[in-house]
C-alpha cells in the first residue's frame, strides 16, 4: 500500500512499535510487485509470456500449435505433383487422406500471430483493410498486398521468402481472411513474372517478366477454409511436436 501511514489513528501516530509493525506488514503483502508482474506477463500483449500469450490466444481465438499436412511420397511427376518420386521408388496414391503433424509456435512467432488475429476479427474483408493485415504481419520485410484477381477470385502476393512456419501460418491458420464466395490463393516469389491479365498486377508482358522458377510457392484455398492443397513443400516434418519460430 502506497503511503500505509495515512491508514493509522492519530492516537497511534508516534508510536514507534506499531508503525514498524505496519510497515513491516506492508512490505510482507505489498501487492505492487504481483500487479507488475500480472501486467508485464500476462496484462500486455506486447510483452506477454507463454502463459500469458496462450490466454490471449484463446481470447482472439488462435492456438499456439500448427497442424500442417504431411505430404506422403506417391508416384507422380514433377510437373503435376513436385516433390513426386518416379517409377519404381513409390506406390500410387491410394486416396487416403495425408497424415499430419503439429508444430508449437515459441512466444515470438505466436505475438505477432494473436496481434495479426485480433485484427483479423474486426475488420472488414476490403482489399485496403487486407492490405493492411498483412503488411501489420510482415513489418518491414517487402512488399506484400492483394490482388483482386475478377471473377470472385482474390490473391495474397509476397515479394519476399518466407519461412517455413510463416507459410504454414498464410495457408493454415486462417488468419488470413477473405470475402465470402470468394476464391482465395497465395503467391510467394519475386515479382514481375511473365503471365497474362489473368494472373492480376504482377503479371509482366514479353520481354519485361521472367518465367517463374520451378521453386515458386503457391498455395490454393479452396472456398471451404479447411480444405487446402498446397504445391510444394512447407515445413520439414518432424515425428513429434517441436517449437518453431
Amino acid at each position: 500500500m502506497i503511503n500505509v501511514e495515512q491508514t493509522v489513528i492519530s492516537q497511534y501516530a508516534n508510536s514507534p512499535t506499531i508503525l514498524t509493525l505496519i510497515r513491516n506488514m506492508n512490505g510482507y503483502i505489498d501487492p505492487g510487485a504481483d500487479i507488475d508482474n500480472f501486467y508485464n506477463i500476462i496484462w500486455n500483449v506486447d510483452s506477454a509470456e507463454e502463459f500469458g500469450l496462450d490466454i490471449w490466444g484463446r481470447i482472439v481465438n488462435i492456438g499456439r500449435q500448427l497442424t500442417i499436412p504431411t505430404p506422403p511420397a506417391y508416384f507422380g511427376f514433377e510437373q503435376g505433383e513436385p516433390g513426386a518420386n518416379p517409377l519404381g521408388q513409390a506406390p500410387f496414391w491410394n486416396g487416403s487422406t495425408p497424415a499430419t503433424q503439429t508444430y508449437e509456435l515459441s512466444d515470438e512467432a505466436y505475438r505477432p500471430l494473436i496481434l495479426a488475429k485480433a485484427l483479423a476479427n474486426i475488420i472488414a474483408t476490403t482489399i485496403p483493410a487486407l492490405n493492411q493485415l498483412v503488411n501489420n504481419f510482415f513489418l518491414d520485410r517487402g512488399r506484400c498486398y492483394v490482388n483482386d484477381l475478377g471473377s470472385m477470385q482474390m490473391r495474397y502476393t509476397f515479394e519476399f521468402a518466407v519461412t517455413a512456419y510463416e507459410y504454414a501460418i498464410i495457408t493454415e491458420s486462417g488468419v488470413f481472411p477473405r470475402p465470402a464466395g470468394v476464391e482465395q490463393s497465395v503467391f510467394i516469389g519475386e515479382v514481375p513474372l511473365f503471365g497474362f491479365s489473368e494472373a492480376g498486377y504482377s503479371a509482366a508482358p514479353f520481354g519485361q517478366g521472367v518465367f517463374a522458377p520451378t521453386a515458386l510457392s503457391w498455395a490454393y484455398l479452396t472456398h471451404a477454409p479447411d480444405v487446402v492443397t498446397i504445391n510444394g513443400q512447407v515445413a520439414t516434418v518432424g515425428t513429434d511436436i517441436v517449437t518453431i519460430g
